[in-house]
């Protein structure tokens, strides 16, 4: 086939892949899982004449080039040895491979350049360049047996026991329902992960209450609670002792208190955003301010939970009570203007269906939800595991943030439901007095205790503009941080480790990017600079507790407690 054919085929495939016509137009729907298809098909897609052009004059001119010299050693382009995909030797050394990995890297560059070709809005765009990603990640010839030059050596060497150990692996995957990214087997909860010495003081349907033992004789006045995401498990924050940030905590001189959230069942299906503020965050509140006694205490909401926290505030404000006096928010959204390359997840159709499926009771399966984060990053989160694992043989090495990624929750349908509609969807929350909530109107601008306020710079879950938007909704004192890296890795960062940087700056502006220009960069972890600010807001120190916690709240079990151990 000439290099005018192939381009002509390629284009094809690409209008069939994204389900468009390059004469009509057709917006692709990409969707949330589950989703059905249906036939609003959304603007018209229009592509840059311009671009086209010049995308097709240097794919015929790099294919021709390509063919001209077969499977000769050079035939490959530096960027196919580039991609980790294809290092290898094996890749090197198969002239058949090798041109298989070029003639795709080639392609890809073409698609992708056809993807940045459309015309129209930012959504439709993000999209389009999505789902033409999720197909070129899948299409990859390291997926595929036949073409795995690498995967064939081993095979070879290992005289076909590679393939059977891949069959294995894949057999046990598919009892486990999902892609082993780590040696599981090497991890138990409690025992080698969420392993910080504490108790359970409290629970109930949506959580158990975690109080840690003292590390230090005196302990701040003001003791400090932890609200995690509620779609993860909380030992994210005390993976091992050298990365926990609970434990760090605790080292500080602070008082610890962690939400640990029940993984619901069929008995929770009906439950809401109202009932989990109400019953969870606001109950927590209540728990920890009577066990230690003080009239207000710090708090610390990560991702979700830092919704959650901040809504439950605000509940409490409306109703005349502030017991929180200062607030930390770790990569979380308060106003969802910006969130990044979920929305190409979130329209009218994909919340409607939802509200139709589990509005009204249901659950929403752990596993959907790893599922769409893990695709965020298909080649890393995915496929790779898939080589690894089934075609190379390989049991991937053993590794607590990846063994907590695979530890899934479920939950309730209507609180999924409402939590899409009214933040990712209509971001009616940052809007004062548009929602009831608890029975109180809510406004966050009433928060006005000192906040300090973290994103990460390469956060896909949270873009870091989105967590900057939160110091233009809060109206107290602010301290805004920005830490290296992603959305896990960014807070999991203990100083002892010496890695990443983060920027500071005294003056907020109204835009990240504008704070940015003005924001001194330091080497090493964002946790010294909040533990010297979260220091501030404590109070005097006093003689640490030789109990936990208290007359009222007996201890019902060792820390990590019941719930952080059931499946979903």
């Amino acid at each position: 086939m000439n290099s005018d054919a192939k381009w002509s085929e390629m284009a094809r495939q690409f209008q069939e892949t994204l389900g468009l016509s390059m004469q009509k137009g057709v917006t692709p729907h990409v969707l949330m899982p589950g989703l059905p298809k249906t036939a609003d098909a959304g603007p018209a897609l229009q592509f840059d004449s311009a671009k086209l052009l010049e995308i097709q004059r240097a794919y015929i001119q790099e294919a021709s080039s390509l063919w001209n010299k077969g499977f000769s050693p050079e035939a490959a382009p530096a960027t196919a040895s580039a991609d980790r995909r294809f290092a290898a030797e094996a890749w090197l050394t198969n002239p058949l491979a090798h041109f298989s990995a070029s003639s795709y890297m080639l392609n890809s560059q073409a698609l992708m350049g056809m993807a940045e070709a459309v015309e129209g809005d930012e959504k439709t765009k993000a999209r389009v360049r999505f789902a033409v990603e999720q197909w070129l990640a899948a299409a990859a010839p390291s997926n595929f047996l036949a073409l795995n030059a690498d995967a064939q050596k081993k095979a070879i060497e290992t005289k076909g026991e590679s393939i059977a150990q891949g069959l294995q692996n894949l057999m046990h995957d598919m009892r486990q329902g999902h892609v082993s990214m780590t040696d599981e087997s090497n991890f138990e909860v409690g025992k080698n992960v969420a392993t910080t010495e504490g108790a359970v003081v409290y629970e109930n349907a949506y959580f158990q209450l975690l109080e840690y033992k003292p590390l230090t004789a005196k302990v701040f006045e003001k003791p400090l609670l932890l609200v995690p995401p509620c779609i993860n498990k909380f030992y994210i924050l005390d993976l091992q002792p050298a990365n926990s940030l609970i434990r760090y905590a605790v080292e500080q001189g602070h008082r610890t208190f962690v939400v640990s959230w029940s993984n619901p069942d069929e008995s929770m299906q009906d439950k809401t955003w109202d009932d989990y503020i109400e019953n969870a965050a606001i109950e927590a509140i209540k728990v920890t301010r009577d066990i230690t006694g003080v009239k207000t205490i710090n708090a610390l909401g990560f991702c979700v939970g830092g919704t959650i926290l901040a809504t439950a505030l605000a509940v409490l404000a409306a109703r005349g009570e502030k017991p929180v006096s200062s607030v930390t928010f770790l990569t979380s959204l308060l106003d969802f203007s910006d969130t990044g390359i979920l929305d190409i997840f979130i329209d009218e159709t994909a919340v409607k269906f939802r509200e139709m499926q589990m509005g009204q009771g249901g659950l929403l399966k752990g596993q959907d939800l790893a599922s769409t984060f893990s695709f965020l990053r298909p080649n890393d989160l995915v496929w790779n595991y898939v080589v690894g694992n089934y075609l190379k043989g390989e049991t991937p090495p053993p590794f607590d943030l990846l063994y907590w990624n695979s530890d899934s929750t479920n939950l309730p349908g209507p609180f999924y439901a409402w939590y899409l509609r009214n933040t990712y969807f209509e971001n009616n929350l940052a809007k004062p007095g548009k929602l009831t909530i608890c029975g109180q109107p809510v406004d966050l601008s009433k928060l006005d205790m000192p906040a300090y306020i973290y994103g990460s710079r390469e956060d896909h879950i949270v873009p870091i503009q989105g967590a900057y938007a939160s110091t233009q909704v809060l109206k107290g004192p602010k301290r805004f941080v920005m830490g290296a890296s992603g959305h896990i890795a960014g807070v999991i960062n203990p100083p002892a480790k010496k890695k990443r940087s983060y920027w500071t700056s005294d003056k907020l502006t109204t835009t990240h990017d504008a704070w940015l220009a003005g924001a001194t960069e330091h080497p090493g972890s964002w946790w010294t600079d909040w533990s010297a600010w979260l220091k501030r807001q404590a109070g005097k120190q006093i003689a640490a507790p030789k109990t936990y916690g208290s007359r009222k709240y007996k201890v019902i079990e060792p820390a990590p407690g019941r719930y952080v151990k059931v499946k979903a």
